[in-house]
């Protein structure tokens, strides 16, 4: 019947058909018996909407489809909406699940987090993990769990030019996230936060703006290789700069910045459209100018370099504890960063590894799903390599990437971490609902626009609470799960504790999925060595970022060494416990 019709008319221009038929009924309805003016402009508005569509050349759509053809775009719009609240399940992570959301919000705002009637979780399913509970539970007097870095105040780390300011951190903090990125509301409310709930705010690469420091909250300085807040006009590093603001009794650590995980190896661009007068001020760039990140360092070239380069900042910050963060690509550069600190005897007070899955920013779709070692793999090479040449317990580990709940930091300690970051987890806290519009400066809950109206809908005295509220119920979690394995401190947690399910038959403990590094095992022969270490700890050289011998061995595919570069890792098992 459609087909017969549409043969004699097409049947796609029936609404616009039946809007000119609307046109003409109220212009006659107006000229017969003075009625019907809003009809006539009503229907005028359509009729001309319908023309315009037939005549552009922009949308076939539109063209073929007049008027009608905007319900599609009106649809597709709507479309990541419709699907997190009507279709996916709640244990679809796309990135985050409902039930991942829900946990965040149910703990930022201080409602009961308790779930009836079992878990939604498959726990027969590939993948699923677990951990195992003691007969004997311990009680602890408080969730508020730190870790020294930077040595501490009776044992200052032996690294050259030494730590003088240990940091007593909680293992829970916010991640990087630029004031730019995020909206002042945003930043005052993370902050405030940080300050209620006495745990650390980093301030990501776009350095520290007034609003980091309305409330006093502990900040981590990043320094990205924009240097953005100690850079000369022509974008190069500034001591002096970097100096007045290091030594702000705010500031407690400095995070050097290699990559990031969302897009490591790409640098970035802010438009100068987008550069206010108050980004200018906290960038030490001109309003209006083009912000440029770029995707390499000028300030060193080398391992050795950038090992001299962080022990300057050390000295030029008062000794504060000073560290990088990377997500973690070739092995022999990394190698070679260790090779540096061993030739040079200085030392980072800690290394955040950023994980690929991780990102609070736009980035493309190439470098979001297929750059970077996701944090499991990159956590697990970063702690193995420190373990395997003495210098692990002079040097802690921070991880970041997709940590939301106790599980997450729990797991990550015992795959070697020493704390965690988390950004978007803490972007849900202050509201964030997930609709994926950051970069385009419209997010519907004021976190990430510059937009003075649109943020306003972030009341910093209530995010806040939030912010300080997830934080305090996420630690108590953990404090449960520590008790409940008849532990002391989520450091205690190691890789016996974790469970995973490999097949529908078998589970194995993860200790027994990874390879373990003795303590200073690669200072020596490597033959009895993963292959990672192998193959690519000879190419290493703490004088160059390249390898060394560029050939790679044919039996041992390079992607192969990549994949597997987790099983170079090891959790903090009794051997590596005695390394921290």
């Amino acid at each position: 019947m459609i087909h017969q019709l549409n043969s004699l008319y097409p049947v796609r221009y029936t609404v616009f058909a039946l809007s000119v038929f609307g046109l003409l009924l109220s212009l006659f309805a107006l000229v017969a018996f003075g009625v019907g003016l809003p009809a006539v402009l009503a229907f005028g508005a359509v009729v001309a909407l319908g023309l315009y569509d037939l005549h552009q050349t922009r949308h076939a759509i539109l063209r073929n489809y007049p008027v009608i053809g905007h319900l599609r775009f009106m649809l597709e719009y709507v479309r990541p909406e419709v699907r997190q609240y009507f279709i996916e399940s709640d244990s679809e992570a796309a990135p985050f699940s409902r039930a991942q959301r829900s946990l965040v919000y149910q703990r930022a705002k201080g409602d009961p987090d308790n779930r009836p009637f079992g878990t939604h979780l498959d726990v027969g399913g590939h993948g699923y993990e677990w951990v195992n509970h003691s007969l004997a539970p311990t009680q602890l007097p408080s969730h508020d769990f730190r870790v020294w870095i930077g040595g501490t105040p009776d044992a200052p780390s032996p690294s050259a030019s030494p730590c003088t300011q240990p940091y007593h951190a909680s293992v829970f903090n916010i991640s990087a996230m630029s004031f730019g990125s995020l909206s002042a509301n945003a930043i005052l409310a993370l902050n405030q936060g940080a300050k209620n709930g006495g745990f650390a705010h980093d301030t990501g690469e776009g350095s520290i703006s007034q609003y980091h420091r309305e409330h006093g909250g502990d900040l981590i300085w990043e320094i990205g290789s924009g240097y953005f807040g100690c850079r000369n006009p022509d974008g190069t590093f500034n001591e002096e700069r970097f100096a007045a603001n290091a030594t702000d009794p705010q500031v407690k650590m400095i995070e050097l910045k290699l990559s990031q995980g969302a897009k490591p190896g790409h640098g970035g661009i802010l438009p100068g459209a987008k550069v206010t007068a108050e980004i200018a001020a906290a960038r030490g760039v001109q309003q209006g100018e083009a912000c440029i990140s770029p995707s390499r360092h000028s300030a060193f070239a080398t391992p050795v370099e950038m090992m001299q380069f962080i022990g300057r900042l050390r000295t030029l910050s008062g000794g504060k504890p000073t560290g990088f963060k990377f997500c973690l690509g070739h092995p022999w550069e990394w190698f070679a960063i260790v090779k540096a600190m061993l030739v040079t005897g200085i030392t980072p007070d800690f290394i955040v590894v950023d994980g690929a899955e991780g990102g609070t920013g736009a980035a493309p779709v190439e470098f979001t799903d297929h750059v970077g070692a996701p944090l499991q793999e990159g956590l697990l090479l970063v702690h193995n390599t420190l373990v395997g040449v003495n210098l692990r317990d002079r040097v802690r580990i921070g991880c970041a990437g997709k940590v939301i709940s106790a599980f997450d930091i729990a797991r990550m300690m015992a795959l070697g971490a020493d704390w965690c970051n988390a950004g978007r987890g803490f972007m849900m806290a202050l509201g964030c609902i997930q609709a994926q519009t950051c970069h385009t400066g419209h997010c519907p809950t004021g976190v990430t626009t510059q937009d003075p109206l649109r943020q306003q809908a972030l009341v910093v005295p209530d995010k806040a609470t939030r912010v300080a509220q997830f934080h305090s119920s996420t630690l108590h979690a953990l404090q449960e799960l520590v008790q409940a394995a008849g532990l002391k401190h989520p450091k205690e947690i190691t890789a016996h504790h974790i469970v995973r399910r490999i097949s529908d038959t078998e589970v194995r403990l993860l200790s027994n999925l990874i390879t373990r590094v003795q303590p200073g095992a690669l200072l020596g022969p490597l033959h009895a060595q993963h292959n990672v270490f192998r193959l690519y700890w000879p190419q290493a050289s703490a004088h160059s970022f390249q390898a060394t011998e560029p050939a790679l061995e044919p039996s041992i595919p390079h992607h192969v060494e990549l994949v597997h570069a987790a099983a170079a890792g090891t959790a903090a098992t009794v051997a590596g416990d005695a390394a921290v």
